[in-house]
């Protein structure tokens, strides 16, 4: 995610805002998280396979063959123990740093109290019976359980007006939008079709914005790729052609199977980026 903190860094230039010190909390902050990220991403590693398993298990006797076989087995243990030890070494410091963090960030917030509850788990919580995952059974009607009355109406209603050309329209009512309905499952989506609308009305850096917004609202999200997208060409017609670079490379990277990376590429080419 270390590209995250030049884009943000970016856009706040562009708008000339001088928050120095609150900028540089929260770049320590995604560059701390980021430090997590590789050591999931290191651990995911360690589930994947590097070759067909070609354990020595010959000898000229039942007895010798008995004897490879314990000393794999023994091999095998002690290299499970000690992945176990690095898991929960992660878990513990990741665990540590999230508290840490959290707490760093209601400092930034007015009048924000941290709770007295305990910062979960890592990874989740263990019990007993092993790694208890809770997961809801309707993912869909669950979300939609969560909008509140009207939400709905009012988000067709800002992306009618987007659709009609009313740009200026769309994103008054995409704002509006977003300070009705805080942590709305429609927010990284709203805050998309704002840049876009933001986009039509040739305000590009407000536009840039807006997709940041859109994008670490939920960067694995359905329309995380084509925020990111956005957020990499807004900054290249801003100048800011070294962070519109890395941006759009991120793209290929975390959504490589997604329209847009190809998208990405060819913007990157008349970019001219290396």
């Amino acid at each position: 995610m270390r590209f995250a903190g030049w884009v943000l860094a970016a856009v706040v230039a562009t708008a000339g805002v001088a928050q120095a010190q609150d900028q540089q909390t929260l770049a320590d902050i995604r560059q701390e998280l980021t430090v997590l990220h590789v050591e999931v991403q290191r651990l995911k590693r360690e589930f994947s396979t590097t070759g067909s398993p070609a354990p020595n298990l010959s000898g000229n006797s039942v007895l010798e063959r008995v004897d490879a076989i314990e000393a794999e087995l023994q091999r095998l243990t002690r290299q499970t123990e000690q992945l176990n030890q690095r898991v929960q070494n992660i878990v513990t410091d990741g665990t540590n740093r999230i508290g840490d963090m959290e707490f760093r960030l209601c400092e930034l917030e007015a009048g924000c109290e941290i709770s007295g509850e305990p910062t979960s788990t890592l990874g989740g919580e263990n019990t007993a019976s092993g790694t208890t995952v809770v997961t809801p059974s309707n993912p869909v009607a669950t979300e939609q359980a969560e909008l509140a009355i009207g939400e709905q109406a009012d988000f067709d209603a800002a992306a009618q007006a987007l659709a009609d050309g009313n740009f200026q329209v769309a994103a008054d009512q995409f704002a509006q939008f977003d300070t009705s309905y805080p942590g709305s499952p429609l927010a990284s989506e709203a805050n998309l079709k704002r840049g876009q609308a933001l986009e039509g009305l040739g305000d590009t850096r407000e536009a840039a914005r807006a997709f940041l917004a859109s994008f670490t609202g939920d960067s694995e999200g359905a329309v995380a790729p084509e925020a990111l997208f956005e957020l990499g060409a807004a900054l290249g017609r801003l100048g800011q052609t070294d962070q519109a670079c890395i941006t759009l490379s991120e793209v290929g990277v975390r959504f490589p199977t997604s329209a847009n990376a190809s998208q990405a590429t060819q913007e990157m080419a008349s970019l001219g980026c290396s």
